[in-house]
């Protein structure tokens, strides 16, 4: 095949130029503006539960606020999901507290809540005080097993900061992911359902909580005519540059979502019955994914081969894949921290391969790259 079938390519819709031309037209460049407040409405309504969401520079800097209004400080303990990307548990480090990386479970690949509960009660134990909130992933876009995490924050009184950076428009029982705790996180990095070309937002509950978080957003200015700073603020304010391109990408949000739920099926009927390579799918129908990544589970005895073997030679073949998460507890920079595991995201890590699944996918580069799979095995 000539062309390269990439994991997630950007898409644009044609209008985020019109935007960002008005941005320029009017001078607002600076990190506030029409863009930021008419793309913070859109995500608003697009949310829904009654949350406020503050659009910022990047999903990190949104885990970061969150962590800082809930109160996490120097000596807290931060229950954190091990099976993620580093960003979800490098902001705990920042506010010099120690995450505890839990495993996961089979059926969504998340947070397994019967390790949580345990680990809560552990943390008491050994350290005579409750974690100081609870940081639960949605996974590839596959929303977690969230009622029960959040019956178990609520029994023990821990505040969920739910991590929905890949999970923009998944649900589960019909409400939409990040807006079950306290604060929930968006991402619009280049390679996520939309993008602002980097940029995130926070949900949260109230205007109250909205306005202090941008406070903390904006260096945290105290309303005098001078500069003057009572506490620790941070840039992290989105420019109406990239809330342009994020109100142009609101509008074919949702026909991505529904692409890459097309994808999904594609793969679905395609892998059916092929022995030794398992699609991850929604659980039941509690569970309604965006698919940000179609990702496969390639078993080494009955396919002969490798998920690394099968990378290298679909890369030969012009096809990007990417290994599953390497979890959080097996990597050095995090060897010390507590953990609490049953094998399942270590063996996850060494069995699978994300797939591509973005806008720019066609049912012929899913019949091609299918083909290819079946061909390594």
């Amino acid at each position: 095949m000539d062309k390269r079938i990439y994991l997630c390519l950007a898409h644009m819709s044609g209008k985020e130029q019109a935007f960002i031309k008005e941005a320029f037209d009017t001078n607002w460049v600076v990190p506030l503006g029409p863009n930021v407040n008419a793309f913070e409405d859109e995500l608003k309504h697009f949310v829904g539960q009654d949350k406020e969401v503050v659009a910022l520079s990047a999903g990190t800097a949104a885990i970061h606020l969150g962590l800082i209004q809930l109160g996490v400080g120097a000596g807290d303990e931060v229950i954190c999901q091990s099976f993620t990307f580093c960003a979800s548990a490098n902001p705990v480090a920042y506010q010099g507290a120690k995450p505890v990386f839990i495993d996961s479970e089979e059926d969504t690949w998340n947070m397994d809540p019967v390790l949580l509960e345990e680990a809560i009660k552990d943390r008491i134990a050994k350290t005579g005080k409750k974690p100081k909130a609870i940081l639960p992933v949605h996974l590839y876009g596959m929303p977690a097993r969230i009622d029960e995490i959040c019956a178990i924050a609520a029994k023990y009184d821990i505040p969920v900061l739910e991590d929905a950076a890949e999970a923009l428009g998944s649900e589960f029982k019909g409400q939409k992911c990040g807006t079950f705790g306290t604060f929930g996180v968006l991402s619009f990095n280049g390679n996520k359902m939309i993008t602002t070309s980097g940029g995130g937002a926070l949900i949260v509950p109230d205007e109250s909580t909205k306005k202090q978080t941008m406070f903390y957003a904006t260096q945290a200015r105290e309303p005098f005519p001078h500069y003057q700073h009572e506490k620790i603020g941070y840039n992290y304010r989105m420019s109406n540059i990239c809330a342009g391109i994020g109100r142009g990408q609101m509008t074919v949000l949702d026909e991505h979502i529904a692409h890459h739920r097309h994808v999904h099926a594609l793969y679905e009927k395609a892998f059916e019955g092929v022995d030794g390579i398992t699609l991850k799918s929604n659980p039941d129908d509690r569970f309604n994914a965006n698919y940000w990544l179609s990702t496969i589970l390639i078993d080494p005895v009955k396919t002969g081969t490798n998920y690394d073997e099968v990378r290298r030679k679909l890369d030969e073949q012009g096809i990007e894949t990417r290994p599953l998460w390497k979890p959080m507890h097996l990597q050095p920079v995090y060897a010390a921290n507590p953990c609490y595991v049953n094998g399942v995201s270590e063996r996850l890590f060494n069995m699978g391969l994300c797939i591509p699944a973005g806008p720019w996918v066609t049912d012929e580069d899913v019949a091609y790259i299918v083909e290819q799979i079946k061909g390594c095995c």
